[in-house]
């Protein structure tokens, strides 16, 4: 199958008959360690995928958006003007974690971009477009947010406006699309790490004050997606229970967010705390001194207390915000098993989708060998792989 970039252009070639004008684009992203950390102001490490969502457009001079998802043999069109109603009847509130309408259709993502750079106070014009894609759906690798930034990219058009576009600005307007068009109480991570991406390097995140900081990756290592072939849908998971966990535990401490407390902050509230929030808590706690000292290691080239710091995560996940699954564990394991292996860890919102790996650059081959015959061995499944290097992140082109 050819790639997106090919897809998407061929595509508005074949459905308008003509060239298209602008290419804007959006990486996919797999984060490294820190999750569940994002939405309490903490610290996450992630880097963008090679994987990437492309679209081929054309400027239109009316307010209407005509989009064809090439890779679902789609068509659907809005106009502009339409969506500035906004999007009450899908917030669930941040803390009550009520689920939106399951099955959203892909045309929302789109309507829910123009309607919050409008928000934003951005001037808005239509395009005819043709949208492909190669982050796999489904698999936690922020393929909603890699569109929803194409979309935004297409727009606003960065790569021809001076001085591009405001990074930070246009994450916080992706995330709104999240929580209060489609109904997902997800943090920035996705989409700053969408917009911000340093090729080459991950980037440590600071959730609260949106700083950013690349970290080299150290030439030595590769880091590899493994897909476990099963999928989750956020609207339709614990996630938004998960998020509401955490901040009853916030609340209950009186403090803005988990990041204010401490591990002996949570251990003198064993007896009066939910048993079952805590255990949450303290998953994020832990992650996010984890996430810093990883960031620390890999850009010390210390690549063992890295894979520690990793293995640690997924522990953690698996046991105290219980948000893996039987085959995440299973593929962790085999990674785990693999020579050449210094880390594997689950990445995501977890309940499916894929792990990540940080695996010596000579024994890829083996390592991946080894590992998806070990999936197979424990699950009976095929697991898919990804060798990704650190891509740049979101914008445009003119063609």
């Amino acid at each position: 199958m050819t790639n997106a970039r090919a897809r998407a252009i061929a595509g508005f070639e074949r459905r308008f008959g003509l060239q298209p004008t602008l290419l804007a684009h959006a990486p996919g992203r797999v984060n490294l360690i820190g999750e569940h950390t994002d939405y309490n102001d903490g610290f996450v490490l992630p880097m963008a995928l090679e994987q990437t969502a492309w679209i081929a457009a054309r400027p239109r001079d009316d307010r209407v958006v005509r989009l064809l998802a090439n890779d679902l043999d789609s068509e659907d069109e809005f106009d502009i003007d339409d969506v500035m109603t906004g999007p009450a009847r899908r917030q669930p509130g941040p803390a009550t974690g009520a689920a939106p309408p399951p099955q959203l259709a892909w045309l929302e993502y789109p309507k829910g971009v123009a309607w919050s750079l409008a928000l934003a106070g951005h001037s808005l014009s239509g395009f005819d477009g043709v949208l492909a894609s190669d982050v796999p759906r489904g698999a936690g690798l922020s393929s909603s947010a890699a569109v929803e930034l194409a979309v935004a990219a297409a727009f606003l058009r960065p790569g021809e406006a001076e001085g591009g576009w405001d990074q930070r600005a246009v994450a916080t307007a992706m995330q709104r699309v999240e929580n209060d068009w489609v109904g997902v109480n997800s943090g920035i991570m996705d989409q700053l790490i969408g917009v911000a991406a340093t090729p080459g390097h991950a980037v440590l995140i600071d959730c609260r004050s949106l700083d950013l900081t690349p970290v080299k990756l150290p030439d030595s290592v590769s880091v590899v997606v493994l897909d476990t072939g099963t999928r989750r849908g956020l609207v339709d998971s614990a996630y938004n229970d998960r998020r509401a966990a955490c901040e009853r535990v916030a609340a209950a401490f009186g403090v803005p967010a988990l990041r204010d407390l401490t591990q002996a902050d949570l251990a003198g509230a064993r007896t009066a705390a939910d048993p079952g929030d805590l255990r949450r808590a303290e998953h994020v706690v832990a992650e996010n001194a984890r996430t810093v000292a990883a960031a620390t290691a890999l850009a010390g080239g210390d690549v063992g207390t890295m894979g520690a710091l990793m293995a640690a995560s997924h522990a953690s996940l698996r046991d105290l915000f219980e948000v893996s699954s039987a085959a995440l564990d299973a593929l962790v394991e085999a990674a785990q098993a693999a020579a050449g292996c210094f880390g594997a860890r689950m990445t995501g919102a977890g309940f499916g989708g894929c792990a990540v790996a940080l695996v010596d650059r000579l024994a890829v081959d083996d390592f991946l060998e080894a590992t998806t015959a070990g999936y197979q061995e424990r699950r009976g499944n095929v697991a898919l792989a990804y060798v990704s290097a650190a891509g740049p992140g979101a914008g445009s082109a003119a063609l």
